[in-house]
């Protein structure tokens, strides 16, 4: 079963790779995929659970005393539903409905021309300076949003300032790859660095320690696909995306200028709103839709005689969310879960801990398989394979060498998070921003694997380097 499993993730991945050529939405495969592997893990359950989850079966078993006179496999099956399905639900539910906030707040600046208060800001047209442009604010931008959410505004931003649609993509996946590395070196800049932080692995001493990796990580791969951009651009070729001509008719500047500023301080202030109410970030995101919303309405109610059609309601601009993205995430989350439930995930982790004892082949290791699936697990995984040393494991220990590699901001942790973070990089499908570029531009597969991959890889494996570089030379 375990070896169906894997057989049909690969496979899955393969279809998704095969979207266009076949005219099939990468969407349905993932959706398929997700719920496949689920099913063949409940059939698989009785005899993976009481080997790899036994000590969490026998506390849900003592939980629940309803159970303890069921037969075996009526207690596996729920154990199944519910505990490992709710959980893993639990936790895809918080991203995608994160997912969900973050667009609908994005749609509706972008609606009301908010984002042409920044585009209107960058005046050049040399179509290279604009690639370092964008990818410098992407940069900096994901370190203090997360990187999901920086490639949300970035693509719309992106949509007002490139016509042709093949330089969207190189353009895009320039964004992808900053964010990425963007949200690295930043404790609250990517839900990977986040786990770390919040779990005392790593502070905000992780700044100084992968700034310069991270940056190297993008300015090689800009470097390299600058070459695919020539010449200027031509602004009577950039059409009007998403903005309703009709509307400014009603609304002036100042307050088109509110509903910029409202918008994007309820992205930036949602890891405030997490540290304050210890609340997931998605909470944070609906409480300021739900603001946004009232001022919205409110703002409309004032417009006397203008007529409905022309009015952009919160409940109008959610029927233009892209919802084939977000079922592509679900069924990507669902396929990485019903995996770590089976124990795959860990037996990888288990795999390189045993033949890889050098802790720089380790991240490069982890950073390499991030490309394939969600960096979340991994990461988790990571944390629950490696306590981290204090100074009596480090004075009983046979290698106290090694284990201050795994000291609370150790460099096992900072490169942990530096590969996590950048080597998803590599495919599309390798990271949430990824994932998201993919289903809001429609970019194939096989295109970003044949024209971006090998930048990224580049870039991600150079910045590695420069990250050992430092050591050497510093410590």
């Amino acid at each position: 079963m375990i070896v169906l499993m894997i057989v049909i993730f690969v496979v899955g991945y393969l279809l998704i790779t095969l979207e266009h050529p076949l005219k099939i939405n990468k969407a349905a495969i993932a959706l398929l995929i997700g719920t496949l592997l689920w099913i063949i893990y409940m059939y698989a359950a009785p005899q993976i659970i009481p080997g790899y989850n036994g000590e969490e079966f026998k506390h849900f078993l003592d939980s629940s005393h309803s159970l303890s006179n069921k037969p075996f496999l009526e207690q596996v099956r729920e154990f199944v539903i519910s505990s490992q399905i709710i959980e893993s639900l639990g936790n895809i539910s918080q991203t995608l409905l994160f997912l969900l906030g973050a667009m609908t707040i994005v749609e509706i600046i972008d609606v009301h021309g908010g984002f042409s208060f920044i585009t209107d800001k960058i005046t050049t047209r040399h179509k290279r300076r604009l690639l370092w442009m964008i990818t410098f604010i992407t940069f900096f931008m994901s370190a203090v949003l997360d990187n999901l959410t920086t490639t949300i505004i970035m693509i719309m931003l992106l949509r007002k300032l490139i016509p042709d649609r093949h330089e969207q993509w190189i353009y895009g996946s320039m964004i992808v790859i900053a964010a990425n590395s963007g949200g690295a070196w930043s404790p609250i800049g990517d839900v990977t660095t986040i786990m770390l932080w919040v779990g005392g692995n790593l502070s905000a001493n992780v700044i100084p320690h992968l700034f310069l990796p991270s940056l190297v990580s993008i300015v090689i791969p800009a470097i390299l696909i600058q070459h695919a951009l020539k010449g200027t651009i031509d602004d009577k070729d950039i059409p009007k995306i998403g903005e309703n001509p009709a509307l400014f008719d009603y609304i002036n500047i100042k307050e088109r200028a509110i509903i910029l500023i409202f918008g994007l301080a309820i992205l930036i202030l949602t890891p405030v709103f997490k540290t304050i109410t210890h609340l997931p970030p998605f909470m944070g995101v609906w409480f300021g839709v739900s603001l946004f919303w009232l001022y919205t309405d409110l703002m409309y109610n004032k417009k006397n005689g203008m007529p409905e059609l022309h009015k952009a309601n919160l409940h109008s601009i959610l029927k233009r969310l892209d919802y084939a993205t977000l079922l592509f995430f679900l069924g990507i989350l669902l396929a990485v879960d019903a995996l770590g439930a089976a124990g795959i995930l860990n037996t990888m982790a288990d795999y390189m801990v045993e033949h890889m004892p050098n802790v720089y082949a380790q991240g490069i290791a982890i950073g390499l398989l991030s490309a394939i699936v969600d960096n979340v697990p991994l990461v988790a995984a990571a944390m629950g394979m490696y306590p981290i040393a204090d100074a009596s494991m480090i004075a009983t220990a046979a290698n106290p060498e090694l284990l201050q590699y795994f000291v609370a901001d150790g460099v096992f942790w900072h490169f942990l998070a530096y590969c996590a973070g950048t080597g998803g990089s590599i495919l599309i499908i390798g990271s949430a921003a990824g994932v998201v570029f993919m289903g809001m531009e429609k970019v194939p597969f096989e295109w970003y694997l044949k024209h971006i991959s090998w930048v990224a890889l580049i870039g991600y494996l150079a910045g590695a380097g420069v990250y050992m570089l430092q050591n050497m030379l510093f410590m």
